[in-house]
């Protein structure tokens, strides 16, 4: 993939900024080992941020098969990677060194993380995993994000066989390419799935695993997936790039029970002021940059920011710490409204955020996507919107109670698979 010049990188600091995820898994598997650290640029990250990223990780190389990397960027020897021309690696493999993996965070404004993993970290979850005859794995997300690249260690490590997504095609037309490649276990998500579900080209899926990660898995959109694909397994796991990989629940339900907190050998969870906090060999060793906050706390435990309630016996994410809306005092996450309006029959999906107000200083409102039967069922959307507003007010006290709700026919969506949000 390198033309046999991957012995030239021995010990550098390497930026994979590809334009396609083939060429950077290529690049990865022939760098492991080899270079001291590699960068993973994902391919939506803003171009302003590539000078800060090469400074902070020291990059020294450059693997690109991009034109032009535009102006302020540091000269250095850069390597056009070549998919079509694999030749044989002329590399010492006998003389390996523990290569540094450098993912960067998403959905933060500004400039991103460098999160730094290893081959070892990062595969973690996937220790003593045996390989599964007949299983192809899929993902919506990019491989060049944590998400997408645990699905593709997964599959590089058990020696089953993967089929990428690409940005260049429609949802649509990625259904349709994983169908006919035989996907047994695809992987995004619930943004993802929810935009698929949407899709009439969903239905030519015919998965074993369908698992779901990145966002709050809740009883909507479990619901839809088990009401589509009943012979499926349906997952939900709960990993971010710095904590890793700590669960996955499998029973069908939202949340998780409060056994799940006693962990495994590999990894310990605790709550802290309502906050989920993981210790395991899988979390991140550090960030990278000037004045780097730490990754891990005194006790090797990472703060993940998820917050957690306790329900009859069972765990609920109600929504991330830092994304809080504060209506007259009193607090509301956005997901856990979103939760209960994506249970109403008639949403696809819903987006809450706030807005100012003179009395409270800020209210709920929400952008809805109706599902298709409710668009074209003849009922009018005041008679709609009322019976959505009613529901919200039968399961959440006043103050969540969505102030207005607007009708949206999509919501935007990162590439990250994540909702877009205002504090985000």
């Amino acid at each position: 993939m390198l033309d046999g010049r991957g012995e030239e990188l021995r010990d550098r600091s390497v930026l994979i900024m590809t334009n396609d995820q083939f060429t950077a898994a290529m690049a990865l598997c022939e760098l492991d080992g080899i270079a001291r650290r590699i960068v993973l640029y994902p391919p939506d990250l803003a171009a302003d941020h590539l000078a800060s990223v090469m400074e902070s990780a020291q990059v020294d190389a450059l693997v690109s098969d991009r034109v032009s990397l535009g102006s302020g960027i540091p000269c250095i020897q850069s390597f056009m990677p070549s998919a079509e021309r694999i030749v044989p690696q002329n590399s010492d493999r006998s003389a390996q060194v523990e290569t540094e993996w450098i993912l960067l965070t998403s959905g933060t404004a500004g400039m991103p993380k460098l999160v730094v993993h290893t081959l070892a970290s990062l595969a973690g979850a996937m220790a003593g995993a045996a390989p599964a005859k007949g299983v192809v794995w899929s993902t919506f997300y990019d491989i060049r994000r944590y998400g997408g690249l645990q699905i593709f260690l997964r599959a590089v490590l058990t020696g089953t066989s993967f089929v990428m997504s690409s940005s260049t095609e429609s949802t649509a037309e990625f259904l349709s390419r994983a169908a006919a490649n035989g996907v047994t276990h695809i992987s995004g998500t619930p943004s993802h799935w929810r935009g698929a579900l949407m899709s009439g080209h969903i239905q030519l899926l015919r998965p074993e695993c369908i698992r779901l990660s990145g966002e709050i898995a809740d009883a909507g959109i479990l619901r839809q997936l088990r009401s589509s694909f009943p012979a499926a397994r349906v997952v939900h796991a709960f990993a971010s790039t710095e904590a890793g990989v700590a669960f996955e629940v499998d029973d069908g339900l939202p949340g998780f029970s409060a056994g799940v907190l006693s962990g495994t050998p590999d990894v310990e969870m605790k709550i802290e002021n309502q906050t989920l906090c993981i210790r395991s060999n899988r979390t991140a060793r550090c960030y990278l940059g000037k004045n780097a906050a730490a990754v891990r706390d005194k006790d090797g435990f990472v703060n993940t920011g998820d917050v957690l309630a306790l329900r009859e016996g069972r765990y609920q994410f109600v929504g991330r710490r830092d994304g809080m809306i504060n209506v007259g005092g009193l607090k509301v996450h956005p997901e856990e409204v979103e939760a209960v309006l994506n249970r109403h029959q008639e949403v696809q999906m819903s987006l809450v955020r706030t807005r100012k107000s003179p009395i409270t200083g800020a209210i709920v409102v929400a952008d809805v996507v109706l599902r298709a039967r409710a668009e074209n069922d003849g009922r009018d959307v005041h008679e709609i919107r009322n019976d959505i507003l009613g529901f919200c007010r039968g399961m959440l006290p006043s103050h969540k109670v969505p102030a207005a709700i607007n009708f949206v026919p999509a919501l935007a969506v990162a590439e990250s698979g994540k909702l877009i949000r205002s504090h985000a």
